[in-house]
């Protein structure tokens, strides 16, 4: 009729219904303020009714990072390749903080928001998303707080960094969130079957850690089986790469990194596709 105007309707059609590959990574684009919005509130319940508040994102590594210099440094008598013991610590705490937070953050994503995923719909990868935002905004802290000790050993005791690397350290972190997403959904996924993952997974994370360069450079593993178990591991080269980024060290031969990043790449398929394929169930089980 005239003077009317044709009103477009949108219509959603939502199902459990899917494909094993159809994975509606599309639609976290129009649920970006959602996405933020649950980023915001992780911060904010996290230091919310705290004396020291998000001061505890550098207080806490860095008394790790002391804690570190007397047992591994002056105790255990392991060298770090010149580089000023507390920046090695502090850098090296803040890379694998990023990657232990998303891996124990998202392991536990169903049963954690099940009462919020039963009641309205939404991508579920918008959660581990948002987690992998907090994780960034707490290294980026304490990147920062590294960055001025490695200021004053710079210019007052001529500890060479090679800042102009610094852009690199991008794509390590790519690297780093892209394989704590992929632990993290797969364990996420297997643990709505397997109640016992969520009480394995912590100390999974801690032996892992010690599997991984963190407290030590790689040069203190000069061969044999205990260094092939290293170099098979895929966060040992993004670790390596970011002291090479920072000071030049790096000794993981390049096929590692390639190998890292295949690998990572394939353990970030699987948990997308069992993500998506626990998610349609999930609330019979949880």
């Amino acid at each position: 009729m005239a003077g009317k105007t044709d009103q477009k309707l949108k219509h959603t059609h939502i199902s459990s219904e899917h494909r094993l590959l159809d994975l509606h990574l599309g639609e976290l684009f129009g649920y970006r303020d959602l996405i933020l919005l649950y980023t915001r509130r992780s911060l904010v319940v996290t230091f919310k009714q705290t004396l020291l508040g998000p001061l505890w994102l550098v207080l806490g590594p860095f008394i790790t990072s002391v804690v570190y210099m007397i047992i591994f440094g002056k105790v255990a008598g392991l060298a770090q390749d010149g580089v000023p013991q507390i920046l090695f610590y502090l850098y090296s705490n803040a890379a694998w903080s990023f990657t232990q937070m998303i891996v124990t953050q998202n392991s536990d994503t169903f049963s954690q928001n099940a009462a919020i995923y039963g009641k309205v719909y939404f991508p579920r990868l918008a959660i581990p998303l948002s987690n992998i935002l907090v994780a960034l905004i707490q290294f980026a802290i304490q990147f920062v707080f590294a960055c001025a000790f490695a200021v004053y050993y710079d210019s007052a005791q001529g500890f060479d960094m090679t800042f102009a690397r610094f852009p690199v350290i991008i794509l390590v972190l790519l690297e780093m969130a892209a394989l704590g997403l992929g632990v993290g959904l797969i364990v996420s996924g297997l643990s709505n079957t397997y109640k016992d993952l969520r009480l394995a997974i912590n100390f999974a994370v801690r032996l892992w850690m010690f599997l991984t360069p963190v407290v030590y450079p790689l040069t203190q593993i000069p061969g044999g089986a205990l260094r092939w178990v290293m170099l098979i591991n895929p966060a040992t080269a993004p670790m390596e790469c970011l002291r090479w980024c920072l000071w030049d060290k790096c000794t993981v031969p390049m096929w590692n990194i390639f190998y890292s990043a295949g690998f990572t790449c394939v353990l970030l398929f699987a948990g997308l596709v069992l993500f998506s394929r626990v998610e349609r169930t999930f609330m019979d089980t949880v």
